[in-house]
């Protein structure tokens, strides 16, 4: 699936320094996808440098052509979101 990028998903990955390289792998391999209508949220637990884990989110409307990458995030809270929440 192809994607694209909204203003706001490239000033939110700016903003909570992650790289939009990192951002691309979790949506060619995600660890999980959750689905409410035409918003998908691929998402994978990564670890950094440190061994520090956190959950990285990124929101997809997939209703749109190209499916359009909306925001992105990461949290700590793993537990709450992997299983399936959005």
């Amino acid at each position: 699936m192809k994607f694209v990028y909204s203003n706001h998903a490239l000033e939110q990955i700016k903003r909570r320094n992650l790289s939009q390289n990192l951002v691309e792998e979790v949506l060619k391999s995600p660890e999980s996808i959750i689905s409410s209508g035409n918003l998908k949220v691929f998402q994978s637990v990564i670890k950094t440098e440190q061994s520090k884990r956190f959950l990285l989110r990124v929101f997809v409307n997939t209703g749109k052509l190209p499916a359009t990458v909306v925001t992105v995030y990461k949290t700590s809270k793993i537990e709450k979101y992997h299983e399936g929440k959005i």
